[in-house]
């Protein structure tokens, strides 16, 4: 194998996709909670959404799973699915609208780089939503790699964007 070789820069995740228990509870999430727009679907057991008009960007089935439980914590599996926004505003604008309709957040941690938002699907997959800071306002190291943390966010200060 060639020792030398990197993913080009241009190289993006294009989409995830989630094994669900119940299609129409998985859509009322991601549709009427996040914001997605429901592409098409695939026979009554498959939707594909997406923000923006792209083909899809989350794939919802229950080909495997319908009715099923979540895995338990401890097993191997994705830790979480993450939804990048483009302006801090409109990361502020998706926490109001959860906190509006009282769905639970797990978590909320500024990370340096960006400021992340945690909390589970009805399917319990874990969900991020955040924003990344410009490039140049990332915290580095004396040697120029990357120092990011974990701390609290401030969810006042993000909601403030608001006003």
């Amino acid at each position: 194998m060639e020792s030398n070789y990197t993913i080009p820069s241009q190289t993006r995740i294009g989409h995830v996709h989630l094994k669900v228990a119940n299609l129409d509870r998985a859509l009322k999430f991601y549709c009427d909670l996040l914001g997605f727009t429901l592409t098409t679907t695939y026979g009554k057991d498959a939707a594909f959404i997406s923000a923006g008009g792209y083909h899809h960007h989350i794939g919802l089935n229950t080909w495997y799973s319908k009715g099923g439980s979540p895995p338990p914590v401890s097993s191997t599996g994705l830790f979480h699915t993450a939804i990048l926004y483009p302006t801090r505003k409109d990361l502020a604008a998706i926490v109001r609208r959860l906190i509006e309709n009282g769905y639970p957040l797990a978590g909320a941690s500024d990370h340096g780089v960006s400021e992340a938002i945690y909390l589970s699907d009805p399917d319990q997959n874990g969900v991020e939503l955040y924003w990344d800071r410009p490039q140049e306002e990332w915290p580095k190291n004396p040697d120029g790699s990357l120092n990011m943390y974990t701390r609290p966010l401030d969810l006042n200060n993000l909601l403030a964007e608001l006003n």
